[in-house]
């Protein structure tokens, strides 16, 4: 396998930009290749840095083809396949947490760091029949959000953002991660006072 990691690596090097694409949707659909994302990106916006956008948007865009594969899997009928391959206990809370969270649930475990069971997700958000536009913009955002910030952090401090990845990568995931969740839960408690208040009024005697 580390042969084969290592050749993808020097693939992707070689074909520059679709190189990021390739891998980014292969770590998201069938292959895992952890890290080499955040590798190659690092390594080639400090080689280039004026197509940092570019680097950055292939390797998200990679990710959301990848992620709608497994996610069309799962909708053409994949919870035989998911509990054969997850464990029925296993996608039972996860389909409890996507019933209750729905695309908030994608978005935030797109910041999260292995082992946080992402592609479960992506599959049981077809099995549950969210919307392809809304989990698509779960998807976009969360990736958006991971490797715009990392390609930033490139552009910043060159090779050194690569090294406090692998030491932080961790830690700021997970802030990233609630930071989102927390803005995401204050929004919806926001808009349901704000519908409150409205039904109040509409209720309530002049």
């Amino acid at each position: 396998m580390g042969r084969f990691v290592a050749w993808i690596h020097d693939v992707a090097l070689a074909w520059g930009t679709p190189g990021l694409f390739v891998v980014a949707f292969l770590d998201s659909s069938f292959l895992p290749l952890p890290e080499l994302n955040d590798v190659l990106l690092v390594w080639m916006v400090t080689r280039n840095k004026s197509l940092m956008l570019l680097y950055a948007s292939s390797v998200a865009a990679g990710s959301l083809a990848g992620c709608l594969v497994l996610y069309s899997i799962g909708r053409r009928g994949g919870e035989r396949l998911v509990k054969g391959r997850f464990g029925a206990e296993r996608v039972e809370r996860a389909t409890a947490t996507l019933r209750r969270y729905g695309t908030v649930a994608v978005l935030t475990l797109c910041l999260l760091p292995p082992p946080a069971p992402f592609k479960l997700f992506v599959l049981l958000a077809g099995v549950g029949g969210i919307s392809v536009g809304r989990f698509s913009l779960a998807i976009v955002i969360g990736r958006a959000i991971r490797f715009f910030g990392l390609a930033f952090l490139a552009l910043r401090y060159g090779d050194a953002a690569l090294a406090f990845v692998e030491a932080h990568g961790r830690q700021v995931s997970l802030t990233l991660a609630a930071l989102v969740a927390a803005g995401l839960a204050a929004y919806v408690l926001w808009t349901r006072a704000q519908r409150s208040g409205k039904v109040d009024k509409l209720g309530g005697t002049p």
